[in-house]
């Protein structure tokens, strides 16, 4: 078995173990268990990176069996530059998630340990996943162990929200898989991504594709307008169930439009590029407006993810290499610092049950260390430069001027957006006196807590300081997708 195979079927290996175990009666098993299962899976990621060659586009640690012979579906996986950062990612806030719920879950444990590690496995397969079929079974299969997350653990309209989930992006799937199922019968036979990305469409196939999958990524990105399910879905899901949405699971839609629709549509990606770049601005600006007036906490950084992700599909088609390798950087940095801000929210909820920022007030005076990291989580969130926030918008940004430059400053406009209501919520609910006695009488994070922080801290100081490691990996097959966008032409 092949790293991509370890990489993706270890956590759901031992997700099933989890749900071997029985409800209740083993829960300090099953949290060391899921704790050990997450780690595995993280080093079984960490060797991807010492073989990974740079100089080439082309798939590394490809791995090709039968599936389904007599339609011609391979188990088939394959990395490039592209997917590299996405796989890592995913593993590491899985261990992530998991020392989160250490404490916090208290019922069915080893159900909620094991659906994050199933859904892992399944999101790293889709990273991975050449063959179409096989992306779109692990594509649709992400949704039920999240489903499960938010409607079994999830707030006190938990089900409305799950169904919520569960309808808008299964509905935007359904023109997916028949944009698949056209491509395989043109094809002649074979559902294999490199053989579609090379196949000569007409301009008004080409636009109904574009639209066939833009229907399921726009959803999952979320693009504006059919962003509305993400806040409703964050505010009731649980902590652990918010963090892997935002860092993780917003990046399969991002990861479906270079993966599909601009190589296999190259010609109406082009054409509708201003389109999405419109679009995008909305999310970055009008969204961004949207985020200061909340008075949830979850719901201002739900706001505020649809604002980032806005950065990285401008990247995407403004078709320059510094924007896309900037959308790509913004997606990983969004992953550690979303999930950080989620987190951090978190561990006030667990305290006080409360996510309004009402609540709160003085926060720093009881708990310092944690006012610490929730500081410069809150600063990467703004964009300050020596954060991973700064380094995927700054290129986006650049790469906007050099495209448009009104666009580019409509995008920049972002920094200042982001910072009002990041640093406006930061004040109301640490810096001051303390306002109430549930403040005055909160302790500092433990060393469970402390860990999971420094663990992202770190991630983020590393990101901001140093991304040369993350653009490298990108260069190669980033020039080659805008190549081929580039030299497309209609048949």
């Amino acid at each position: 078995m092949g790293l991509l195979s370890l990489a993706v079927w270890t956590p759901i290996a031992f997700g099933l173990v989890l749900l071997a175990l029985g409800r209740d009666e083993h829960v300090r098993a099953v949290r060391w268990l899921a704790l050990t299962g997450s780690l595995i899976s993280f080093l079984i990621t960490l060797p991807l990176y010492a073989g990974f060659q740079l100089e080439t586009s082309a798939m590394q640690f490809v791995e090709k069996a039968p599936w389904i012979e007599r339609f011609n579906v391979n188990y088939h996986l394959g990395l490039d530059g592209i997917s590299f950062w996405l796989v890592l990612l995913t593993a590491f806030i899985n261990v992530i998630v998991v020392i989160a719920g250490w404490e916090v879950i208290t019922r069915k444990v080893n159900q909620y340990m094991a659906s994050f590690l199933i859904l892992s496995g399944l999101m790293i397969g889709v990273f991975c996943a050449l063959d179409g079929l096989l992306f779109y079974v692990f594509f649709e299969a992400t949704l039920i162990p999240m489903y499960l997350i938010i409607g079994i653990w999830g707030g006190p309209n938990k089900i409305y929200a799950a169904f919520k989930f569960f309808l808008y992006t299964l509905l935007g799937s359904l023109l997916t898989l028949v944009a698949l199922i056209y491509l395989y019968t043109q094809s002649g036979g074979s559902f294999d991504i490199a053989t579609w990305h090379k196949m000569p469409l007409s301009a008004m196939v080409q636009n109904l594709i574009f639209f066939a999958f833009f229907a399921a990524f726009a959803v999952k990105v979320p693009m504006w307008p059919v962003h509305t399910w993400l806040p409703d879905v964050h505010v009731e899901a649980p902590t652990g169930g918010s963090a892997v949405l935002a860092a993780v699971m917003l990046k399969l839609g991002a990861y479906g439009f270079l993966r599909f629709s601009m190589p296999i549509a190259p010609d109406a990606a082009r054409e509708w590029g201003m389109f999405i770049i419109v679009l995008s601005l909305i999310a970055v600006v009008y969204v961004g407006l949207v985020a200061m007036v909340q008075q949830d906490m979850k719901k201002l950084v739900a706001y505020s993810s649809v604002a980032h992700m806005g950065f990285v599909t401008l990247g995407f088609f403004i078709f320059n290499p510094l924007g896309v390798s900037g959308g790509l950087v913004q997606m990983i940095a969004h992953g550690f610092v979303s999930a950080a801000m989620f987190l951090s929210i978190g561990v006030l909820y667990d305290r006080v049950h409360s996510r309004e920022i009402a609540s709160y007030g003085g926060v720093i005076n009881t708990m310092p260390k944690f006012a610490a990291f929730s500081l410069l989580f809150s600063m990467a969130n703004c964009g300050l430069p020596a954060t991973a926030g700064f380094v995927g918008e700054w290129m986006v940004i650049l790469a906007a001027v050099k495209y448009n430059f009104v666009v580019g400053l409509l995008a920049a406009s972002a920094l200042i957006f982001g910072a009002a209501y990041t640093l406006w919520m930061f004040k109301r609910v640490y810096l001051g006196p303390v306002t109430n006695d549930e403040v005055k009488g909160l302790t500092d994070i433990n060393t469970r807590e402390f860990i999971m922080l420094a663990l992202l801290a770190i991630a983020v100081l590393y990101m901001g300081l140093y991304p040369r490691p993350f653009t490298d990996v990108m260069e190669a097959s980033v020039a080659d997708l805008l190549k081929h966008v580039a030299l497309s032409k209609l048949p």
